[in-house]
């Protein structure tokens, strides 16, 4: 837990706007006390999620992304401490953790071009770093037997959450990726396109379903690759459902579901798969921000959804008058999750 920047009453203080007549989530969700060991709060809380985020754009610096997802968290921890707290949703849910402390690869990975061999290879290196930190910190919550949420950061941290959480329970995980891209490219080294195929081939993932592939944006390769493997890596695309329609929103989401509901499974969310969402890889095209709620409710009303993962929200690749709505954002598709999972438990 060295690598963690444990987050603090006092944070919490200072991104909340207080009000009178109000009660933001701010004033309610809890921190780890600087004197108390995070194993043994976290097992002994009652609050059931536990928040932290990662910081970095080094994954998808190496893919050849614009740099920018470092910003998310900060972004999106203050929306988040200003939502109300009322009898919908509770703040007092919530463990804020803090976030992974990537400085270091942070101020490695500046100067270095992807276009160069060498530096790209680096870049893999510092990414193998990140995800060592990421899956010992998933492991450790989901070992307690809460709930991570986790804001990225690229899509590379996917991996992390992956080997964590099966590493936490004993056995390979299954994943739901609500994506414009499968992330599953071949191994050529660490970096935000290939976390899932990483984590296929180590054995840490099951099975596996991409919702809302963009077919213009998956490569030959990649599309015979799935295919090849389609007993445990499945998708439908963007284009079947709300081009041609071929495949109705809502069927596709009991489809997806029965492949993988059977093991514990996370929730991926990239982002880049809304439209006009500042991202390394932004698009004009894809599935509403309604559409990406309900898909994150109907997934998280599940005792086997372990975890959730909303990445590649780039707050400084925005326009300066509106960089803080896609930490708004995060924060409608944190609440729809936490709602969900309350509701399968009560």
């Amino acid at each position: 837990m060295e690598k963690l920047i444990r987050f603090s009453t006092s944070d919490l203080s200072k991104i909340t706007n207080h009000r009178s007549g109000e009660v933001k989530f701010g004033e309610k969700m809890i921190v780890i006390p600087k004197e108390q060991d995070v194993v043994s709060f976290l097992k002994k809380c009652t609050q059931q999620f536990v928040l932290f985020g990662i910081p970095e754009d080094i994954g998808v610096r190496a893919n050849y992304g614009r740099p920018g997802t470092a910003s998310a968290w900060e972004n999106a921890i203050k929306s988040i401490a200003n939502i109300q707290h009322n009898r919908f949703c509770r703040g007092s849910e919530i463990v804020v953790l803090g976030q992974l402390n990537v400085s270091q690869e942070m101020n490695e990975v500046q100067g270095l071009d992807f276009h160069n061999i060498q530096d790209r290879k680096k870049m893999s290196e510092l990414v193998v770093k990140i995800d060592k930190e990421v899956s010992h910190l998933i492991a450790t919550i989901v070992k307690a037997g809460k709930t991570p949420i986790v804001i990225g950061g690229g899509h590379n941290n996917a991996y992390g959450n992956i080997k964590g959480t099966a590493l936490a329970n004993g056995k390979p995980i299954n994943a739901i990726n609500f994506d414009a891209h499968s992330d599953f490219r071949i191994l050529e080294g660490r970096h935000s396109g290939n976390g899932f195929s990483y984590a296929y081939e180590e054995g840490f993932l099951k099975n596996y379903f991409i919702f809302g592939l963009h077919e213009c944006y998956t490569s030959k390769s990649v599309l015979k690759e799935l295919k090849e493997i389609e007993n445990r890596v499945r998708f439908n695309t963007y284009d079947e459902i709300n081009i041609r329609r071929e495949k109705i929103f809502e069927q596709e989401l009991i489809i997806a579901h029965d492949f993988i509901k059977n093991d514990c499974y996370g929730i991926e969310i990239d982002l880049d798969a809304i439209p006009n969402i500042a991202c390394s890889a932004m698009t004009l095209s894809g599935f509403s921000v309604e559409e990406l709620r309900r898909f994150i409710y109907f997934f998280g009303k599940h005792p086997n959804a372990t975890y959730i993962h909303i990445c590649e929200g780039a707050p400084t690749l925005d326009h300066d008058k509106n960089n803080h709505l896609i930490g708004k954002l995060i924060g409608y598709l944190i609440t729809d999750f936490i709602k969900a999972k309350i509701e399968v438990e009560n």
